[in-house]
């Protein structure tokens, strides 16, 4: 089986950014892999409206997987003392210890799957740690699958804002 793997993340995104990244890779759907959902860090991307916007803006399923997020206390450490390679261990063995690689199928991820979460890029995020952890054991099992991180390299060209005219009326 052939996959692709994306991720994305929210922050330092517009609204159009970030749902134009979506429509331009063809994802087919979203996994939110955030705990909390709910923040406010950018309005489009809260629960519930995430959800609405994705689906009736680009037809894309949403789903929530919380048992993909990292803990409170791992974010709270990293908070305090910012030692990134001791998230990532914290992370994995999390991972591990939820034995997340036997309960995901990647027959599930076969329509351009989208792994969601807020950091605006992926070096130091575990949307990125997530995707290397599922391609490698994947590719383990056979499949062939590629991981495409969803970012803004040069700014999006804006459409440019058409005025409303009535035709063939004289101007008052």
């Amino acid at each position: 089986m052939d996959l692709t793997l994306f991720t994305i993340g929210f922050t330092k995104k517009t609204a159009e950014d970030f749902f134009h990244l979506l429509q331009e890779a063809g994802v087919g759907k979203i996994v939110d892999v955030r705990e909390n959902r709910g923040g406010q860090l950018a309005g489009f991307a809260k629960y519930p409206d995430i959800a609405f916007f994705v689906h009736r803006l680009l037809g894309i399923e949403y789903v929530h997987e919380p048992l993909l997020a990292p803990s409170p206390e791992i974010r709270k450490e990293y908070r305090k003392t910012r030692d990134w390679a001791q998230y990532e261990r914290s992370f994995l063995e999390l991972m591990d210890q939820r034995k997340v690689l036997g309960q995901l199928d990647p027959s599930a991820f076969e329509a351009n799957v989208a792994l969601l979460c807020s950091e605006a890029g992926p070096d130091k995020c575990h949307r990125r740690l997530l995707a290397e952890m599922l391609a490698a054991h994947w590719r383990a099992s056979g499949h062939n699958v590629e991981i495409k991180h969803l970012v803004i390299d040069r700014p999006v060209p804006r459409r440019k804002r058409q005025t409303k005219r009535n035709v063939g009326s004289d101007p008052v």
